[in-house]
Parts: C-alpha cells; structure tokens; sequence
C-alpha cells in the first residue's frame, strides 16, 4: 500500500473503532482499507495515539 493522507475525522473514527467499540486491529484495517501499520501509526505527529491493550 501507498502513503495515504487520511484526514483527523478518519483517523479518530479508526481509532474510536479499536479502542472504544472493541474491534480487532485487523478486522478495522480490511473494513477501512489500511494496513494495520497505519493504525498503529496514528501517534504524535500524526494527530492520534493508539495504543494497543493487551489481555
């Protein structure tokens, strides 16, 4: 996959998918079309943190 540019509003909905409604990583990335990387890669700098919880 290429460098996107998603805007905040897609990056925070992403986000919000993972952390506060529950999804997986992986099942987030194929809904949205972004590698899971991405995701993870929503951090200072790029406007969002996601940090993943571990069980």
């Amino acid at each position: 996959m290429g460098k996107g540019h998603f805007s905040d509003d897609f990056k925070r909905d992403a986000v919000a998918q993972i952390a506060e409604r529950g999804y997986p990583v992986s099942e987030v990335s194929e809904r949205l079309s972004v590698s899971p990387h991405s995701l993870y890669g929503y951090r200072p700098g790029n406007s969002l943190v996601l940090i993943p919880i571990t069980s």
